[in-house]
């Protein structure tokens, strides 16, 4: 029987991407893993084709970039920061923005292939569950990802960058409650395993911890038809304020959240923060020129973009997985005031 590296693949249960680094001895593979490979390779006589061997072992100096939404401009920022942290390695960065509902992890395999890819960088991870050894193995480059963990992939294969976001958002929401806060407002959009799933747990815990009641009434939905963005905001914070006019205040999971929510406001003849006390997350600098300034939770972008590519250059250079978690900080401003009773 005559084999190529997919049938070698095929025939050890691992991906092509995982036998192509046994055969080339590069990248992280598990001594049991490996093992295996080479007692497929060797009971079926496999020879590699030296030709396209050597074309594989040319390495290229290509990042890819993936990115499953571009509108929120916490993302652009981070890709800015990406871009001078890799001017300094040699790197060449190319970014692939995936649209929602496409599948991220299949378009990073492709593209891997296609760019002859030394190393990849994926951040609005979706769907979780889709991320196992197997699979992201087939990926054949090291990749690092941003805001976000894998669970069910092997910690050793891939690295990450992130925040804890249950813990931000309990933050966030302890402020407000500090500073006399009850009915307090946010805006979820219910997608299991997202940044917004988790903070909205932050949320509720520091509610509950507090002794507030949690009240469905105050949660606002985020319609993918109206937009994800400043609009959705916009629409949503206006139904909150009319369905709640004793809410004082609004906790929202993004920056842009809180800009579109913060519109509305003025739209409806009130202020901020005299009548709303307006909280965003990501600290991104349309807070800062908002009039007034918004608070915010500020993930600090150029620590993690640095970071992002010290471990992506260690991985490429043999290293295993590493996983990183920043503190973000709460950068007061003129968006919420003190409730005196």
């Amino acid at each position: 029987m005559t084999v190529g590296i997919k049938e070698i693949a095929k025939l050890s249960g691992v991906g092509i991407g995982t036998v192509s680094r046994v055969i080339n001895n590069t990248g992280y593979v598990s001594d049991k893993t490996r093992k295996k490979v080479l007692d497929v390779i060797e009971e079926y006589g496999y020879v590699p084709n030296e030709s396209a061997r050597n074309l594989k072992l040319t390495k290229s100096d290509n990042i890819g970039v993936f990115v499953k939404s571009i509108a929120n401009p916490f993302f652009s920022k981070m890709i800015d920061e990406l871009y001078s942290a890799m001017e300094s390695r040699g790197y060449k960065l190319f970014v692939r923005y995936v649209p929602v509902g496409e599948n991220e992890l299949e378009v990073m395999i492709s593209e891997s292939v296609r760019n002859n890819l030394c190393g990849a960088i994926l951040f609005g991870v979706e769907e979780k569950t889709r991320y196992k050894d197997n699979k992201f193995a087939q990926l054949g480059a090291p990749c690092v990802v941003l805001t976000a963990d894998l669970p069910e992939v092997n910690d050793t294969i891939y690295s990450s960058v992130k925040i804890n976001d249950e813990k931000e958002a309990y933050k966030g929401t302890k402020y407000l409650i500090e500073m006399g806060h009850t009915r307090i407002g946010v805006f979820y959009n219910p997608v299991k395993d997202t940044p917004d799933y988790f903070r909205f747990q932050g949320y509720r815990k520091a509610l509950e911890e507090s002794g507030i009641p949690y009240d469905e009434n105050l949660v606002g939905r985020i319609s993918v038809n109206s937009g994800v963005g400043y609009r959705g905001a916009f629409l949503a914070m206006k139904q909150l304020m009319q369905a709640n006019p004793d809410m004082t205040a609004l906790f929202a999971f993004s920056d842009i959240y809180a800009v579109g929510a913060a519109k509305a406001v003025e739209m409806l003849g009130k202020k901020i923060p005299d009548n709303i006390s307006i909280i965003g997350f990501d600290g991104i600098e349309a807070t800062e020129y908002y009039s007034p300034a918004i608070d915010t939770i500020y993930q600090p972008v150029k620590e993690m973009a640095e970071t992002t590519i010290s471990l992506l250059h260690s991985m490429i250079n043999g290293e295993q997985g590493q996983h990183i978690e920043y503190e973000a900080a709460i950068i007061k401003r003129d968006s919420v005031r003190r409730i005196t009773k």
